[in-house]
């Protein structure tokens, strides 16, 4: 269903100052969506920050050019973020939320979701969802539609690298007439899909291209080739000299390959932490699983934030995900 704005537009009306949140680990979308609310609200005469419970990643840094995405903890405190509007773009579930999820329980502010997963928590927020639409910056632009607000290039340039990323460049089955006509009013206002997508993926640092190069050797093959998976340690972080955001978009490698219908990667976070990362191109529900381990996202990509040490997670996640393709 389309989503209603006019309480959106109404809360804005209504409102002086806002604090706008992501996920851990922000990506394009999150960092994108932000970046553009956020410079929609300030045209509109509104006080707003952007604080996250983690930095922008150095490879999409691109999208905040004058750095004004602050870090919980280390840029601002959690007693000096009181507002009239704390929003969260691109997620639903306080687990995403790392130690900005304390702030989320406990300021007084009206609370908001802007989203387009499918798994949600009770936030005590009011949600602006849709789970039918391929990103949150698609969202954000009809936000930005609703308070009628001129869309400018610079919003047009992070909202294009949230649309372009999380459909892995139009090219995912999420993509619709709505996408493209979105990505082309985006282009109409400035932004150049080029220069993004140079930005994004030509622009690797040498420690990326080795780490990437790391985790296509530890490729498994499972299932007689239907499933793929590879971890990374601490170890081969330091190896590579990378860092552990360099190992966005390596999955879709794996997918990449003839025959293969799921993909996983896992990713060592810490002794008792793992990033396990999940895609589908066939009728595997990836979210379902990763909903069994405290994750969520969609059908054919999700995300877990494991609780435990790498040599955990990968059988236990793995037999779940053999379980789901009927093992």
């Amino acid at each position: 269903m389309p989503i209603d704005w006019q309480p959106f537009v109404k809360l804005v009306n209504e409102s002086k100052s806002f604090v706008l949140t992501t996920h851990m680990r922000p990506d394009c979308d999150a960092i994108g969506s932000e970046r553009a609310l956020a410079l929609a609200l300030r045209a509109l005469g509104k006080d707003v920050r952007i604080v996250n419970g983690d930095p922008v990643p150095p490879h999409i840094a691109f999208i905040d050019p004058e750095k004004e995405v602050n870090v919980l903890g280390q840029d601002v405190q959690p007693d000096s973020l009181a507002c009239d509007v704390l929003a969260v773009l691109d997620t639903s579930a306080w687990g995403q939320l790392g130690p900005m999820a304390d702030v989320v329980r406990r300021i007084s502010a009206r609370k908001i979701v802007i989203d387009h997963h499918v798994s949600e928590d009770d936030l005590g927020a009011t949600f602006f969802k849709d789970s039918t639409s391929e990103s949150t910056g698609r969202l954000v632009l009809q936000a930005i539609d609703a308070l009628g607000v001129e869309l400018t290039q610079a919003m047009a340039v992070p909202l294009f690298a949230a649309i372009s990323t999380d459909t892995g460049w139009f090219r995912f089955a999420s993509v619709t007439e709505a996408t493209l006509t979105a990505a082309a009013r985006l282009i109409g206002a400035g932004a150049q899909p080029n220069k993004i997508f140079s930005a994004l993926y030509e622009q690797n640092s040498l420690g990326r291209l080795r780490l990437q190069a790391r985790i296509l050797s530890n490729v498994k093959s499972h299932l007689g080739g239907r499933l793929l998976s590879s971890a990374i340690t601490q170890d081969d972080l330091r190896a590579a000299g990378a860092e552990p955001t360099d190992t966005e978009d390596v999955i879709n490698r794996l997918l990449g390959v003839s025959g293969v219908d799921v993909a996983l990667l896992f990713l060592e976070l810490g002794p008792m932490e793992t990033k396990v990362s999940l895609r589908s191109r066939s009728a595997v529900d990836v979210r379902a699983v990763a909903e069994r381990f405290g994750g969520g996202g969609h059908r054919a990509a999700a995300g877990v934030r494991y609780p435990g040490p790498l040599a955990t997670a990968e059988p236990a996640v793995l037999a779940s995900v053999q379980a789901a393709m009927g093992s």
